[in-house]
């Protein structure tokens, strides 16, 4: 049977959650938390590939908003049309959401007795890649990791009932640490796409030039920054194992793997000589697996 074309547009986003450097929702996770979670990826992926210009070719995701297909290039048309069809999901009234994702959306949202906030904070982030494109201060991409990652994870406490403020707190840590790492990862990609998300002060202590970012591979004025940028982003991880030791059962083995993906990430990147240009440096499964194992480990003395 040919999946329709409203199938092929949520498979298309759903899909990436293989490629993400955390398990999304794995396999030993309840079958209604699995669901939900995805249901959040979804939008997530959605909102992120609108804003990155990673939609899939055809304007089908521009349609379900209510767009010409022509203007699924219009990153700032479609974010806007996306909000719109957010709100028919908190809706009580009125016409259901147009996007399949966002028609997926709508029952997690109505159990779980999620908020639009940690929504439209990732909307918000969006925008401001569209707006902003380089960041002076540390404090001004945490501001902008405040709205782009710490939202995902005030979204699994929140559908897994265990949201309190020292655990929002420590997983505040843990969003922000992980989209550091996915910046580290991905500065070539990002400069493509006129964009920088190092911090200038930093640039500037470590004399990094723009130039120095576009070479084929990192000198090593740039190696020594993306070490720094890793170490902070490692500093900020040691709020994970708290977290992890906080819940019970198999949420702890979900939140120790979004901890060890981090690990494993930055584990990747220091075996790398700290070298980002040539491409992401990659974590391996078994990498992966051992960084786990230590969160486990240093949650259970933590606990």
């Amino acid at each position: 049977m040919t999946p329709t074309p409203t199938a092929r547009t949520g498979d298309a986003t759903l899909g990436k959650a293989a490629d993400e450097n955390f398990p999304v929702a794995p396999f030993f996770l309840p079958r209604a938390w699995r669901g939900d979670l995805m249901a959040v990826y979804g939008f997530a992926r959605l909102v992120d590939d609108i804003g990155d210009g990673d939609l899939a070719p055809g304007g089908a995701d521009a349609r379900h908003l209510g767009l010409e297909p022509e203007r699924s290039e219009d990153r700032l048309a479609m974010l806007d049309a996306l909000e719109t069809d957010l709100r028919r999901v908190f809706a009580t009234t009125g016409e259901e959401p147009h996007h399949p994702l966002l028609r997926n959306l709508r029952p997690t949202v109505r159990r779980r007795a999620l908020t639009p906030e940690p929504f439209l904070g990732l909307i918000e982030a969006n925008r401001q890649d569209q707006k902003v494109r380089r960041y002076g201060t540390y404090a001004e991409l945490a501001a902008y990791c405040e709205l782009s990652a710490n939202p995902v994870g005030r979204l699994v406490l929140a559908l897994t009932g265990t949201t309190s403020p020292e655990r929002v707190r420590r997983s505040d840590a843990v969003c922000t640490a992980l989209q550091i790492v996915e910046h580290l990862q991905d500065v070539a990609e990002d400069l493509e796409r006129d964009r920088i998300y190092l911090p200038a002060e930093d640039m500037e202590r470590f004399r990094v030039t723009e130039a120095d970012l576009a070479a084929p591979s990192a000198g090593a004025s740039v190696r020594a920054l993306i070490a720094y940028e890793a170490q902070r982003a490692s500093d900020l991880l040691d709020e994970g194992p708290p977290l992890v030791g906080s819940v019970d059962s198999r949420l702890k083995l979900l939140l120790a793997g979004f901890v060890g993906g981090g690990r494993s990430a930055l584990t990747a990147i220091s075996a790398a000589g700290f070298d980002v240009l040539p491409g992401p440096p990659k974590a391996t499964k078994p990498s992966l697996l051992r960084e786990v194992g230590t969160v486990l480990r240093r949650a259970r003395g933590e606990r």
